[in-house]
């Protein structure tokens, strides 16, 4: 028998070597799952496209490549902030939007979207197929341009094409995974080189486009006698065995990094994109260099924009560099990366009571203990923070979150998908309540697909990052308290165990039970709900607004949240003004 389209897109998929596709069957995709079931592809059927959609991005950027699917109409408006996610994370990923059948297009038939305006927005390529000459040029060119771009490629697929006949194209079909050499050119090196030379104190900061370029950094920032700071997304790379590393910088970051940066005379951004323009200096000198030219001085004022891969132009750069001898400057700065670790550890030491056991103090145990090759996912909010500043970066391990698109929600179904693609590796979610809570129901796909997930469930029973934004803009919080299930029972009903941690004396052996255990696992952790993270650099403006919030809390009655808040926070505080 011939093959339909969905048989031959199957066969492209797997020539491009796809594992699985993230989907919820249905409807329009029925012809697709069924031709998807004849072949090497396993179908991984998510309670929720959303997760699916988390799934495949978390793949995608742990391997280059996934592909997740909806179908017509509720699928598609699903999928949307997952594929929103991938994109902005700048991963290769295939979206499959099924849809209803071509003759009633534009009818107001039932569950119609029109995918060319729903996902434009979210993605480098985005084609509807309606004949059969177009699947093998469309598809190619869709994979094509997921993985040249670094981003979503959506193909719209109605089902009653899904079915017809396959017909073979005349282009090629197969997908080219090209790795060119980009650096500056010469003119533009010898210009970086000298204006390098003539700056006394340097100082390197790195993002996920360095993430590749570890040892290329370290050799550079031993050259120049720079300390070197980083993102979040590119903490797990830079950091390992890096002598002149100094954290990272940011909302979630440390005081050294962003004094490193503010103190030096030439700061180099390498392979960033970071977006938080008030913690960039503006006195000093700064050069970027990045592969896509589109970002440069976007951020910061440059004294140079560059285009070029990290590892090639530092090696191109290296020859042309004067060593500085003068290492005053990366001392001082590694002395105060010193203290400000020393300081860190203040809230390691502190443990916290009962049902409010200091979140830190989780992080730190939980860092201890992870094997280090270990994968993480970081829910947005306060396991971001967690995860930070106290998950430290071996080399081996990665460390997943919707860094730039800031979704809640996200650790649970990364987590699937990192699961799936690394089965031999432990993975674990560093969960918040909230956003564990807001897709919940996907816990039944771990154990449906037997995933040694762990669940590490910070449970502060508040949207804590938004009672923060709250109380530094002088507002009390309001709305921000969580009234939760039991999350040990949640896990249990779905097969798995779970377990919940009230006491801080606790904690470290549920940890390693947790860890040890074969299979999934959940630990719910009640966590302090008045721990705060400040960011390295205090405005006058937000100190005033948490004085406003503190004092709006106590006229409203709270005044137990307020002095607790202030007791839980004090050394932060101290250790920063």
């Amino acid at each position: 028998m011939a093959k339909n389209i969905a048989e031959q897109i199957v066969e492209m998929l797997e020539n491009a070597n796809v594992k699985r596709i993230y989907a919820v069957t249905g409807d329009s995709l029925n012809h697709l799952n069924i031709a998807v079931k004849k072949s090497s592809i396993e179908w991984i059927h998510v309670r929720h496209e959303e997760v699916g959609a988390y799934a495949a991005a978390a793949e995608a950027e742990l391997d280059g490549f996934a592909v997740c699917a909806g179908s017509c109409g509720p699928g598609h408006v699903h999928l949307i902030n997952g594929v929103y996610e991938a994109h902005r994370s700048h991963v290769p990923m295939l979206v499959i939007a099924s849809t209803i059948p071509s003759d009633e297009m534009g009818m107001d038939y039932f569950q119609e979207t029109n995918t060319i305006k729903l996902f434009d927005d979210c993605s480098y390529y985005n084609q509807m197929i309606t004949r059969p000459e177009q699947v093998q040029r469309t598809m190619q060119t869709a994979i094509q341009h997921a993985i040249s771009k670094k981003g979503v490629a959506v193909i719209g697929l109605p089902g009653d094409v899904s079915e017809l006949d396959a017909e073979e194209a005349t282009t090629s079909a197969q997908i080219f995974k090209t790795n060119p050499i980009i650096r500056p050119s010469d003119e533009e090196m010898s210009r970086l080189a000298t204006l390098i030379n003539e700056s006394e104190k340097v100082t390197l900061y790195c993002g996920i486009g360095a993430g590749k370029s570890s040892a290329e950094v370290i050799e550079l920032s031993k050259v120049l006698k720079a300390p070197v700071g980083y993102s979040f997304r590119g903490k797990m790379a830079i950091q390992p065995n890096n002598p002149n590393e100094v954290g990272l910088t940011g909302l979630l970051g440390f005081p050294s990094a962003y004094h490193a940066m503010h103190e030096a005379d030439l700061v180099i951004l390498l392979g960033t994109d970071f977006p938080y323009q008030k913690f960039m200096p503006i006195k000093n000198k700064i050069v970027q260099i990045d592969e896509s030219p589109e970002r440069l001085g976007r951020r910061a004022k440059l004294e140079l924009g560059l285009t070029g891969d990290v590892k090639e132009t530092i090696k191109a750069l290296l020859p042309l560099l004067k060593e500085k001898t003068d290492n005053h400057f990366l001392n001082q700065q590694l002395e105060f990366y010193e203290k400000v670790k020393e300081n860190q550890l203040e809230y390691v030491k502190d443990f916290g009571k009962e049902n409010a056991i200091q979140p830190e103090y989780v992080a730190h145990t939980l860092d201890q203990m992870a094997e280090k090759d270990a994968i993480f996912t970081v829910d947005t909010g306060m396991c971001c923070v967690w995860g930070a500043r106290f998950i430290t970066g071996t080399g081996e391990r990665k460390m997943l979150g919707s860094f730039n698109h800031g979704s809640m929600a996200n650790a649970m179904p990364m987590a699937i998908g990192a699961s799936l693609a690394h089965p031999g590796k432990q993975v674990i979610a560093m969960c918040g309540d909230g956003g564990l809570s807001m897709l919940l129901g996907d816990m039944a796909t771990i154990f449906q697909y037997k995933l040694p997930v762990k669940l590490i469930v910070f449970n502060n029973r508040t949207l804590g990052m938004v009672k923060l934004e709250m109380e530094v803009g002088g507002m009390p919080d309001i709305e921000t308290d969580m009234v939760n299930p039991d999350f040990a029972m949640v896990a249990q009903a779905m097969g798995y165990p779970g377990k919940n941690v009230h006491k801080p004396e606790e904690v470290a052996d549920a940890i390693k039970q947790c860890l040890e255990y074969d299979g999934p696992y959940l630990l719910n952790i009640f966590t302090n709900p008045n721990a705060l993270a400040l960011p390295p650099k205090i405005e006058f403006d937000q100190v005033l607004g948490m004085t406003k919030s503190m004092a709006q809390l106590m006229l409203g009655g709270k005044m137990e949240e307020v002095l607790d808040t202030v007791k839980s926070n004090y050394k932060h505080i101290k250790g920063l003004l």
